[in-house]
């Protein structure tokens, strides 16, 4: 039997900085627990310290527990004294953050909601009771937009979320708690999900790594709000992280069938080490011809194409006509694909006229944000012009089917992950509709990885999203792992001690 601390000295067991601690990736840390290298406890009371240190700041962690986690951890450390190191679970130890619509159990899910004020969770959700199995360490609930569904972390409940980077551009949306706060040092990993770009917007202003797994194959249980039908296979949960590595490990243990999801699926994830760059046909796509992408980005992107065409990999640049229609795709697919209206969410069971919410919010009365109530007006678009939608159901049928096509079974897809750099609070409000760069993949179903490529001249992130096909995980994780070997991945911002 292998227990704990057995061949390292007490000197050994300080040689882990908290610098060092902050930059690791989870699977380092968990290594470095089970071999005795450190002990949970200090990893956790470091995360802890750089929590309180940024998130005056920045305001991503918005309820935690921190009582709860360190008692975890020192639970975690005495399992590792008394037993074999080899039989505990893969996160043994390891700190985390949830973003706060998944259900945690004792920490609240409002979801941004000011109706929903004081409804605490009693259980967890799928995603989080499998990460919780694992060993992993929730140190508390992370900042969202009201009802998850804007690109700005704000709402009447928590206040706003600032970047990082720069507190005076966006964290992106709704899982911008996570992005900000595992950029800052605060989590090596945090849970996400992803509807519109929930992921992959946050992960990419925040220079970090996010995975919107190919639908169907991680449980949504347990969070609100929760689409229906097809949508729970156009809705991912999945990991935001600071390092490549964590992704497919983090993926395993989230994925599979959790009998309450009625669209999730048994997958099989495959290695990403199996995967040959060489051997890969790498297609770029520019922009989606409506909404023009920034300079910095195209270069970006050309440097991406020309790092795997280094490692052998072919490479071409396409164009899709369809996915000049990306807004009405996503609006009249996810529409299609569930009952409930946003209007009846963010009335949570009351009647909710959107026009005259705009005249109190006007008046400085109305408890919403205006993002969301300008989606209950959009939402009635489709819903009112039935031909419409029933044209863009079957352009979306045909964009998957011509997306499937162009990347094929052993190739991949770079496309931008937003038109510009992080823009300035409330800019999006002026530019409604650039988050369709993400948005239209969630109706594709397909598997995309987000990848920071470093900061421009300006000190902000660049990055690009990595698709597949379906049920090709490991592939977009293998080349945002190449990417990370070719670009240096996640370059914590000056809040981080290096």
């Amino acid at each position: 039997m292998q227990t704990a601390y057995a061949a390292y000295s007490p000197a050994q067991l300080e040689d882990m900085s908290e610098a060092k601690l902050l930059t690791a990736s989870a699977t380092e840390l968990a290594a470095w627990i089970r071999e005795g290298r450190v002990t949970s406890r200090k990893v956790i009371d470091a995360h802890i310290a750089q929590v309180e240190r940024v998130n005056p700041t920045i305001n991503a962690v918005v309820r935690n527990r921190y009582d709860e986690a360190r008692q975890e951890a020192d639970a975690a450390d005495a399992a590792l004294r008394t037993g074999d190191a080899n039989e505990l679970p893969l996160l043994h130890g390891v700190p985390c953050t949830i973003k706060e619509c998944f259900a945690l159990e004792g920490m609240p899910q409002t979801s941004g909601l000011l109706s929903r004020v004081g409804k605490v969770s009693g259980t967890d959700a799928s995603a989080v009771a499998r990460l919780r199995a694992a060993g992993a360490i929730p140190l508390g609930v992370t900042n969202i937009s009201e009802l998850c569904m804007w690109m700005e972390s704000a709402n009447r409940v928590y206040g706003r979320t600032n970047n990082p980077y720069d507190p005076t551009r966006t964290v992106g949306g709704s899982s911008g708690g996570e992005g900000a706060i595992v950029a800052a040092g605060g989590s090596p990993f945090g849970l996400g999900s992803d509807v519109g770009g929930s992921i992959r917007m946050p992960a990419f202003f925040n220079g970090v790594f996010g995975h919107k797994p190919t639908g169907g194959v991680v449980p949504n249980t347990g969070q609100f709000p929760i689409t229906e039908n097809a949508g729970l296979r156009y809705l991912s949960t999945g990991p935001i992280t600071r390092r490549a590595e964590d992704l497919m490990p983090l993926l395993r243990v989230l994925a599979g069938p959790d009998g309450m999801d009625t669209e999730c699926r048994p997958a099989k994830l495959e290695d990403p080490d199996s995967v040959d760059i060489s051997r890969l046909d790498v297609v770029s796509i520019e922009w989606n011809g409506l909404i023009p992408v920034g300079r910095e980005l195209r270069a970006a992107q050309a440097r991406t194409m020309k790092a795997l065409s280094a490692l052998g990999a072919r490479v071409r640049t396409a164009q899709v006509k369809g996915l000049r229609r990306s807004l009405g795709l996503w609006s009249s697919m996810l529409a299609d694909a569930s009952s409930v209206t946003f209007r009846e969410l963010l009335g949570n069971g009351t009647p909710f006229n959107a026009r005259r919410e705009i005249l109190r919010w006007a008046l400085g009365k109305s408890p919403h944000t205006l993002p969301a109530i300008g989606l209950a007006v959009l939402e009635r678009f489709p819903e009112s012009a039935p031909e419409y939608r029933r044209q863009m159901l079957q352009l979306g049928r045909e964009v998957r089917n011509e997306l499937v096509d162009l990347i094929g079974p052993s190739g991949v897809l770079l496309y931008p992950s937003y038109p510009t750099l992080a823009p300035k609070h409330g800019i999006p409000m002026i530019q409604p509709f650039y988050w369709v760069y993400t948005a239209v993949l969630n109706v594709m179903e397909l598997p995309v990885t987000q990848v920071p490529l470093g900061l421009n001249g300006a000190g902000l992130p660049l990055g690009v999203q990595v698709v597949a096909t379906h049920g090709n995980d490991h592939v977009t994780i293998a080349v945002a792992m190449a990417l990370e070997q070719a670009f240096g991945g996640w370059v914590p911002p000056p809040c981080v001690a290096r």
